[in-house]
């Protein structure tokens, strides 16, 4: 049981509960599991589930670097994507406005200057402590620029019809 926790800290050290959080998240469970078959006397099963959430936590670690690699890959490629969509919507709304369609200029500037902003320090974060951090952040952005992106879509298009 001991090795199990101590094999689970030592994973969780390495983040594994960021990179391999499937994973991780089996181990966490079956040292609980093994740690209620032990309040109910069912130590055989609890030696089991204590061993597979050694195996689970070791199985994490080793893979911790692999994946933060990976992730930071992938953010590397929303970067660039994030990029572009900025500036699609920059251009969706440059034709918005010149349509006289039913837009605040000013909020959506807004965003577009806050997101650039983020880009630049995310651009700029690039150790490995921040990787999780970037790729989530990076995510939430791609999905706020689709949200005003649709938004004047829909305004264009009404204003077409």
């Amino acid at each position: 049981m001991e090795l199990a926790a101590k094999a689970i800290a030592e994973a969780k050290q390495e983040e594994a509960d960021l990179y391999i959080e499937d994973t991780f998240k089996k181990a966490e469970d079956a040292l609980q599991r093994a740690r209620d078959l032990i309040a109910e006397k069912e130590y055989e099963e609890a030696k089991t589930a204590a061993l597979e959430a050694t195996r689970l936590a070791k199985h994490s670690r080793s893979m911790v670097e692999l994946n933060k690699e990976k992730m930071r890959e992938e953010s590397e490629q929303m970067l660039e994507k994030v990029r572009v969509s900025i500036d699609e919507l920059k251009i969706l709304l440059a034709k918005a406005l010149k349509k006289k369609a039913p837009v605040n200029r000013d909020d959506v500037q807004a965003f577009i200057d806050m997101w650039e902003s983020e880009m630049i320090s995310l651009k700029d974060n690039l150790d490995a402590q921040r990787i999780r951090h970037r790729f989530d952040k990076l995510f939430v952005i791609q999905k706020q620029i689709n949200h005003q992106k649709n938004n004047l879509t829909i305004l264009l298009e009404q204003k077409e019809t």
